[in-house]
């Protein structure tokens, strides 16, 4: 590959290279959709309380010659994922740039444990990345490889959104708040069903294996469905989602940590939502009607997901809603894999985070 376009941000990075470094200035790598912010913004706000910091969103797909300026004289660069012209750059030893990654734990296989085309840039990158945080010593390996760096660059001191669960909501008020906005009865239990992104187009029309009719039929009563569809599931879809009131559609619901929050059961298939969701100690059912093919023909996952995974695996329907009937969890199997994926869940990944930069790396 020619990294053409990533090759040409390095040479008018390079422009800029003679700026001195603002000790204050703090700033963020993000696309102009503001993917995955919730990281950086807790960073943020744990830096505004160490005193006068400057803060620049540096946006990948909006050049300037005042935001490369800005980004070459900061003291604090942060990434929540790839940016793969980081490669091209040429930055100062003062420059301290931070890989936070956008989601926690460890579970299908990404980057260079899949893509080995990319380990070469990849490892450009890290040679870059003075830092790459994750959430538990345990998954520093797997980080290793998809990233292409060394261990010692790999710090578990937490994921900064996960903060998010500490502090003060009402989660009553959310809740009734939800009921409203979608005209649902506020004595129901939530039950969010977030199936991730297939390859194979056919695996991704969910509504092809799960019994709309029957699963209200037999839980309707007690429970709402709330789906919220991967992004990519949308090219693929062929349900009218808007006509028929079986179920709410919250794909384009603000905030996913809100709705895990007032969530009372989790449905997903493969998708790392599990990993955060399993860290509120709520049960999750696997609804995987296509798992043979799965796990033969995509990217596969870090560990063995058949004895790992926090919940009861169901093939079918009536799996499904046997298990949410019958209250099939076990709550140890949560707790165990928990372990596994954090270090530790406390509300103070931020501030052990901006602790370890601003003394240092120690």
């Amino acid at each position: 590959m020619s990294y053409l376009k990533h090759k040409v941000y390095g040479l008018i990075f390079k422009l800029f290279k003679r700026n001195n470094i603002e000790e204050k200035r703090v700033s963020f790598i993000i696309d102009s959709g503001e993917s995955f912010k919730g990281n950086l913004d807790y960073i943020k706000k744990e830096f505004e309380k160490r005193g006068d910091f400057e803060f620049h969103f540096f946006y990948k797909d909006k050049l300037s010659p005042d935001s490369f300026k800005k980004l070459s004289s900061s003291r604090y660069i942060f990434l929540n994922d790839n940016f793969f012209p980081l490669a091209f750059m040429e930055f100062k030893p003062e420059n301290c740039i931070v890989q936070l990654w956008h989601a926690p734990g460890a579970s299908k296989k990404f980057g260079g444990s899949v893509d080995f085309e990319s380990r070469e840039i990849l490892g450009k990158i890290s040679q870059k990345t003075d830092y790459l945080i994750v959430t538990s010593k345990n998954i520093i390996g797997y980080y290793s490889e998809a990233f292409q760096m060394p261990e010692d660059k790999i710090k578990p001191l937490g994921l900064p959104r996960m903060d998010y669960y500490f502090e003060d909501h009402d989660t009553d008020r959310l809740r009734q708040d939800f009921f409203k906005k979608y005209g649902v009865s506020s004595d129901k239990k939530i039950i969010l069903y977030a199936p991730t992104f297939r390859d194979e187009e056919r695996y991704n029309n969910v509504f092809d294996y799960l019994d709309l009719d029957k699963f209200n039929r037999e839980l309707g009563s007690e429970y709402v469905l709330a789906l919220r569809l991967h992004p990519k599931i949308k090219d693929f879809y062929k349900r009218d989602i808007s006509s028929d009131g079986q179920y709410i559609d919250v794909s384009d619901f603000e905030s996913e940590q809100e709705l895990m929050l007032i969530s009372d059961i989790l449905i997903t298939d493969y998708s790392s939502i599990m990993i955060e969701f399993s860290a509120l100690n709520k049960p999750t059912v696997f609804f995987t009607y296509d798992l043979d093919y799965y796990l033969a023909n995509e990217r596969g996952f870090y560990y063995d997901f058949k004895t790992t995974v926090p919940g009861p695996i169901v093939h079918s329907s009536d799996g499904l809603i046997d298990v949410i009937k019958n209250d099939g969890f076990d709550k140890s199997r949560i707790s165990e894999f928990v372990k596994t994926q954090f270090d530790e869940i406390d509300g103070h990944s931020s501030q052990r985070i901006v602790d370890y930069l601003l003394n240092g790396g120690r």
